[in-house]
């Protein structure tokens, strides 16, 4: 078991995370493209963990000896795991690295498989933040969404995660069909009543391979235009920096210090170390980092690392260019911006200044002093372009 502590404070480092997929749901949400798969029949949690431990011992070879500043549970729908299974797992990883008593350890969960029983649990375990699956606040548009969970549900384990976990963070989804500004407004306002420090806020996209995805191709889903999407975006961004939770990333607003430990490693571009079915990692070794990939399918994953030791099917050598790429590209979406000494000595240059001095005419990046470049909020809105501009 983890040892509980006070959450440490914020470096501003990179720092080294660990995440963990489980990969299984009680169901396939329309919208999701995540790896997620739906099971009928009971999972083997006892095989599963010992498959978690196993790859663990192969990523810990690949990585050596690292402090770990986050660990982060993701799916899928990790709250379907029995509370041993992530025990185990938690005390799988503070046996092959070095875990702080006091850092971060995020669960995802499902307000439609909460209990308390398994919530104090899961905290007895070592978990201390959990990010809940809310994703609307009301039922027609739940029901939409392809969720299990009702608005009584997703209040109910607010408050039981709240009153639980020392930190606590739900996700909703804005853009969806016919959405006013009016009404995501008060949606959002109704949000804060619910005593959180951290919000995850995303657009809906439509992406290739779901449910929705086939709709709207056939014309039987329409979603808000450009000009709308990017309206609902400004009312966001508006009332979030009004409740004191501005966006500390793109999609992500916290009240100072809330921020996700986790989530900023990956902005930071720090270490990584992935595990499970479909998760992927960045790990620096002796003359550069490695980007891995294991295998998606949970079944064949289980049986590759049971045969193999590890499910990795995909391992990348990434020299200093595309780790440039992914640090520009990763940096720009936050708002303590891009690290340009560390972008420089990737890249082996410095930005272009022509293009770096138009974007910045137009209002899109601004300097911060000589260390730092960041997207403007006009800037976010059309972020990937601004990503390939400095890029090339």
């Amino acid at each position: 078991m983890l040892m509980d502590a006070p959450l440490l404070p914020d470096t501003g480092e990179p720092g080294f995370g660990i995440y963990v997929h489980w990969p299984f749901c009680a169901a396939k949400c329309p919208y999701c493209d995540f790896n997620s798969h739906v099971r009928h029949q009971a999972i083997d949690q006892e095989r599963f963990t010992a498959a978690f431990l196993r790859e663990m011992d192969a990523v810990r070879s690949l990585s050596g000896p690292k402090t770990v500043t986050s660990i982060f549970m993701g799916g899928g729908t990790p709250s379907l795991m029995d509370p041993r299974t992530v025990e185990a797992i938690l005390d799988g990883i503070a046996a092959r690295w070095h875990v702080p008593a006091g850092i971060e350890v995020t669960m995802e969960a499902n307000p439609s498989s909460v209990e308390a029983t398994r919530f104090r649990g899961y905290r007895a375990a070592g978990v201390n933040r959990v990010s809940l699956g809310v994703q609307a606040l009301n039922d027609p548009d739940l029901k939409f969404l392809g969720r299990l969970h009702d608005v009584a549900d997703a209040l109910k384990a607010i408050r039981l995660a709240r009153d639980i976990f020392p930190r606590m963070s739900f996700d909703l989804i804005y853009a969806r069909p016919n959405q006013s500004v009016d009404a995501w407004a008060q949606e959002l306002k109704e949000a804060f009543s619910y005593a959180v420090d951290h919000l995850s806020l995303y657009q809906l996209t439509i992406e290739e391979g779901t449910a929705f995805y086939g709709l709207h191709k056939a014309g039987k889903l329409i979603v808000p235009d450009e000009e709308h999407a990017a309206t609902l975006y400004e009312a966001t961004q508006e009332i979030t920096q009004g409740f004191g939770m501005p966006a500390y990333e793109v999609s992500n607003h916290a009240r100072p210090g809330a921020e996700s430990r986790h989530n900023l490693t990956y902005w930071r571009y720090g270490d990584y170390a992935g595990i499970g079915p479909g998760a992927h990692g960045r790990l620096t070794q002796r003359g550069g980092k490695i980007a891995t990939a294991t295998e998606r399918h949970p079944e064949t994953w289980l049986s590759a690392v049971e045969a193999n030791g590890d499910g990795i099917i995909d391992r990348e050598d990434l020299d200093d260019e595309a780790q440039a790429d992914e640090l520009l590209l990763m940096g720009l979406r936050l708002r303590e911006g891009l690290d340009l000494a560390r972008w420089q000595q990737l890249a082996g240059r410095d930005p272009d200044p022509d293009r770096e001095q138009f974007l910045i005419d137009q209002g899109f990046v601004e300097r911060l002093g000589n260390s730092r470049l960041r997207c403007t909020p006009k800037g976010m809105l059309i972020l990937n372009a601004v990503v390939a501009d400095l890029a090339s």
